[in-house]
This record gives C-alpha cells, sequence and structure tokens, in this order.
C-alpha cells in the first residue's frame, strides 16, 4: 500500500501511476492511494489506506480498533478512523471518519496500524450501543479476554465529560472486579443470587486435568452444588428450556446437583431460579433464608 505522495517523492510521474492502474497491476483504494497488487484487498489493508488517505494523527478507532485488538471476531463492514479535530476529511465509501480533540492520549503507543488504546477503544463502543446488554457484554468481554482490567476502563470512562450508559458502566465494571465474566453470569449475580440473599458463589472456577479441564460457572463449595449458565443460545427453544427444566427438577434430589440455566431462565425468571437453587442449597446445609426481591417477587415461600 502506497500513497501518490511517496510515490512522487520517489520521482516517479503521475502518468506512470495512471498506467499502473490502467494495467490493472495496481488498484486505486481511496483518493491518492494505492496498492500495488491486483486481486482481493485485506480489511487490514484497507484500514490502512484510510489511516493513509485520512493524514497525520489519523488512527483505527471504534469497531476497526476493537477487531485488530481481537476484541471482535469478525471485521466490522466499514473502516472506522479517528482524526484530530481540528481538521476535516472529505468521507469515502465504506470508511466511517470520528473527530477527537484527545487523539495523543489516547493512541496505543506501540500497536501497529496506529491505534486507540483498547480501554479507550472499549469505551467508544460503549458510547454507541443500543443496549444494556450489549454494553455489558463489551465490558466483560474485554476483561475476559484480558486485553484490559476494570481499573483501566473505569480510567477511561472517567475521562468523558458525558458518557451513556456511565451509571450502568460503573455498576459492572464493579461485578467484574467482583468475577463476573458475562451478561448471563451478571444477570445471575444481581438478579438471582443478590437481590434474593442467596449465599455468594465462586465464580469461574476450572476442574479437572489439563486437556480436559471442565468450566464452572458459579460454585457453592460448602453445599456441594454447582450452577452452570448457557448463554450460548440467546433464543433457546421451548423444547430446551423444557429440557433443561425437567433436568434441574432431577438434580434437586442428586448428592452433588449441577443446575443448569440458560438466558430465558435468568432473564425471564430470575425468582423462580432463585427459589430452585435457594432449596438445593438449604436440603445441603444452609441455613440462611432467602428474601423476596420486592412486592411481586414470585420466590414462594416454601423456598
Amino acid at each position: 500500500m502506497v500513497s501518490r505522495k511517496q510515490l512522487l517523492a520517489l520521482g516517479l510521474s503521475a502518468g506512470w501511476i495512471r498506467a499502473q492502474i490502467a494495467a490493472r497491476r495496481w488498484q486505486r483504494l481511496l483518493p491518492g492511494v494505492f496498492s500495488a497488487f491486483s486481486g482481493p484487498v485485506a480489511y487490514s489493508t484497507r484500514t490502512w489506506a484510510a489511516i493513509c488517505y485520512a493524514g497525520e494523527g489519523a488512527m483505527a478507532s471504534h469497531e476497526t480498533a476493537a477487531w485488530l485488538a481481537g476484541l471482535l471476531d469478525q471485521p466490522p463492514p466499514l473502516v472506522h478512523v479517528t482524526v484530530p479535530a481540528h481538521r476535516r476529511v472529505v468521507d469515502q465509501p465504506g470508511v466511517r471518519f470520528h473527530y477527537s480533540r484527545r487523539l495523543a492520549e489516547v493512541r496505543h503507543p506501540v500497536r501497529s496500524p496506529p491505534q486507540t488504546r483498547i480501554a479507550e477503544t472499549v469505551i467508544d463502543l460503549v458510547e454507541r450501543a443500543a443496549t444494556a446488554d450489549d454494553v455489558v457484554a463489551l465490558l466483560t468481554r474485554a476483561c475476559q479476554r484480558r486485553l484490559t482490567t476494570a481499573s483501566r476502563l473505569a480510567e477511561a470512562a472517567g475521562m468523558r465529560s458525558r458518557l451513556r450508559w456511565r451509571h450502568l458502566c460503573d455498576d459492572v465494571l464493579s461485578d467484574i472486579v467482583d468475577g463476573v465474566q458475562s451478561p448471563l453470569e451478571r444477570r445471575y449475580y444481581r438478579y438471582v443470587e443478590r437481590a434474593h440473599g442467596l449465599p455468594r458463589g465462586e465464580r469461574n472456577r476450572t476442574e479437572g486435568s489439563p486437556g480436559r479441564r471442565r468450566y464452572r460457572d458459579v460454585r457453592y463449595r460448602a453445599f456441594r452444588t454447582l450452577v452452570e449458565l448457557d448463554g450460548a443460545a440467546a433464543h433457546p427453544s421451548e423444547s430446551r428450556d423444557a429440557d433443561q427444566a425437567r433436568d434441574n427438577d432431577i438434580a434437586e434430589d442428586e448428592e452433588a446437583p449441577t443446575l443448569r440455566y440458560g438466558w430465558s431462565a435468568v432473564a425471564g425468571g430470575p425468582c423462580g431460579v432463585a427459589g430452585q437453587v435457594a432449596r438445593v442449597l438449604r436440603r445441603r446445609g444452609w441455613t440462611g433464608q432467602p428474601r423476596p426481591c420486592g412486592p411481586d417477587c414470585t420466590l414462594g415461600v416454601s423456598s
């Protein structure tokens, strides 16, 4: 990838550049930016081209920086580039330009191509998130993948004079410090466990030998009970929900039960989940008493 300015500085003429394009040996990616090859253009090359086109101080940001850092698994449809606020860049197809007065302090010191720091990238995406669950997913994923820490995210959020979802962001980061690592686990922690006065379980423990480790979301060690949270299916089928509920009913009488809950159970019926977990824990030695989360709680006195 090379710019017209670089080529002219090497003594090549504009006519020579046009000849390469006409012969289809090169491709024009953006005005004044070319690829010295034919064929498909990778997203990473498009990113470099957009940064080159945008000029001095520009860097990858938002979804593009998130993909470069490993926060997103697939490249986004557009290339996102942030430009110093004192300049304006002509919009181009396939590129979304953003503007900032803080580029010097948010740029990652070593990563290439130039890009925003991961904590700043996450908060940029939080600002644009459509739902609360999207916010939770972004923050927990960034920490779960060990791309950044809750303290760095809190620092980045604190630097914004205005931030949409600020209170939620603060709450989620506090939960992450407590061990929460997924949107579903956060719902369980807040609306099942904590809201109903259940004992606090150990978070995200691995068991088994190397190569055959199993991931346990919540473990109540003293009461020989495991809770596995399955967030893989955001909209599981009714038959799967029914199978899961039936398995949990059977598990209540087991010596060391494993209760499994999906998104619909935890999000749609946290009181019922809390009631079942409370019953299992009390049968195995918990002497506490679950409490209703509110006047309409369906926890049930029998829990």
